[in-house]
């Protein structure tokens, strides 16, 4: 277990803690020094091998008193990704191993919580069986955002078609927005940007609190750097207005906060320093 919020249980479901891109290209309007920055504020990020930024992508698992929740299902297997060969039709089952590792099968999940629809979000909420996508967790109800399926169901492309669609068309898919509620414990806030509809979640049990960030910020840095664009950004001007709100929410609340993009271990608080701000690891 990663760590408990009140009676919520939280279970790191690493799918893989790799290198990823270049800094240069990750942060565009970075300027020439984001390796210095990064190195400064994040040591152990850059990869000494190859000088890409490590990016672990995973999803956490919630155990709640009346749900077991997935938020965000990673990469998935055999999966269309040309642009990225590390994700394109993958064979790995360590998603899964590290589910059961946490006590849970795919039948046991109740809910799985996409925070948006990017292909590294969505990518197990179906499997190929028989030449068919079905969905892996088959007792869940999958909880999207409406913006953005509103924005990915027009492009069409294979993560949608492949990961987002075939459970639409099985029934199990709702539609929700900012506010939507799981039980008292588990709540979406608006950090709309990278995408549209994105959301962050907060989790509240008892006197304890914690926001899962999903791609409201991709790496700590962005803490001292919120002004940094991503490249995967779809609206980089609200995407900073999204994460500067959010740092100043849980730096004023002083929430756990948990990070998907994060290094390992992905948990920590964040503190105001003037008109940035810090990341302490919990």
């Amino acid at each position: 277990m990663l760590c408990r919020i009140g009676e919520i249980e939280v279970w790191r479901i690493l799918e893989m803690n790799a290198p990823f891109l270049m800094p240069e290209e990750l942060f565009p309007t970075a300027g020439p020094d984001v390796r210095d920055i990064v190195n400064a504020h994040v040591p152990g990020q850059l990869c000494p091998g190859t000088g890409r930024l490590i990016l672990p992508v995973q999803g956490f698992l919630l155990k709640t008193p009346s749900h077991t929740i997935l938020v965000d299902s990673c990469v998935g297997n055999d999966k269309t990704v040309p642009g990225n060969p590390n994700w394109n039709k993958r064979s790995d089952n360590r998603f899964l191993a590290a589910l059961t590792a946490a006590g849970v099968g795919p039948a046991d999940i109740d809910y799985v919580l996409c925070t948006h629809l990017h292909t590294d979000h969505v990518g197990w909420n179906t499997k190929l069986e028989d030449g068919r996508w079905v969905p892996t967790f088959a007792n869940a109800r999958y909880l999207m955002p409406a913006a953005d399926d509103e924005v990915f169901r027009q492009r069409a492309g294979d993560s949608y078609v492949e990961s987002v669609l075939p459970v639409i068309k099985a029934g199990q898919a709702e539609l929700v927005t900012p506010g939507h509620m799981l039980g008292d414990c588990v709540t979406l806030i608006a950090t709309p940007g990278h995408t549209p509809g994105h959301v962050s979640i907060m989790l509240k049990s008892g006197d304890s609190e914690a926001v899962i960030t999903g791609d409201a910020l991709h790496s700590t840095v962005q803490c001292w750097r919120p002004d940094w664009l991503f490249k995967y950004d779809m609206d980089g001007e609200m995407a900073v207005a999204s994460r500067r709100r959010l740092l100043e929410e849980v730096s004023e609340s002083r929430r756990i906060v948990l990070g998907g993009h994060f290094v390992l271990p992905s948990i920590g608080r964040v503190k105001a320093e003037g008109n940035v701000f810090r990341w302490e690891e919990d």
